[in-house]
């Protein structure tokens, strides 16, 4: 499909953009000064998130057909459609359209929790992110799971994306539930594995205090 690959070449470019700005930030005393490759540094594990706020509600940020906690100094914001019709159909994927974004930047991470929303009550969990992945190029190792999410039954997919300008393959996490109102898919991506897997906690927080409303 064409959308689809106008939307992985979006994806791959702002990923190579972001890491080439985030790479001019090395300098000889990283390296020891000797022009060789540094080492990397190991990170702790990630502790789970504090909550900071919630998001769904009536008077949060994005109006959602669901409810759930956020992460401390996670900031979301609202996904509103223009007149494009273009760049309308990037934010539309599979049965589902992007509402709402959760910036982890003033968390000190670069990626976001985006929720995706849609009209239809008639399918299940998992067969609005089976839709959702087919419209995603270069998606792989695709693995899904039935879960809870909140008090709600929900299927989580985790899977890998790549492209060639993409220093690999990189990891992406979801979840979807079913309300009243059509599905919900709250998605977990990063700007790289290493920043999606410190997210996790943010990810895990929102699906463990999921309610509808």
């Amino acid at each position: 499909m064409v959308r689809n690959s106008v939307r992985g070449t979006v994806t791959a470019v702002l990923a190579a953009v972001s890491v080439a700005v985030t790479g001019c930030t090395s300098s000889a005393q990283d390296d020891g000064g000797n022009g060789g490759k540094a080492a990397p540094k190991p990170r702790a594990a990630a502790p789970s998130a504090t909550k900071g706020g919630s998001v769904g509600g009536s008077g949060s940020a994005c109006a959602l057909p669901v409810t759930f906690d956020l992460a401390a100094s996670w900031k979301p914001e609202a996904v509103r459609l223009g007149e494009d019709d273009a760049l309308n159909e990037l934010v539309r994927q599979g049965p589902v359209t992007l509402v709402c974004e959760i910036d982890a930047k003033p968390a000190g991470s670069i990626g976001f929790l985006r929720v995706w929303t849609g009209d239809r009550t008639d399918r299940t969990p998992r067969q609005v992110l089976e839709a959702f992945l087919a419209d995603e190029p270069n998606a792989g190792k695709i693995t899904y799971t039935d879960t809870e999410a909140g008090t709600l039954h929900a299927t989580e997919v985790g899977y890998t994306v790549g492209g060639e300008l993409l220093d690999g393959p990189q990891k992406k996490r979801a979840f979807a539930v079913s309300t009243p109102r059509g599905p919900v898919v709250v998605h977990l991506g990063g700007l790289d594995s290493e920043e999606h897997e410190e997210m996790l906690p943010a990810y895990e927080l929102a699906k463990r205090t999921v309610r509808l409303g």
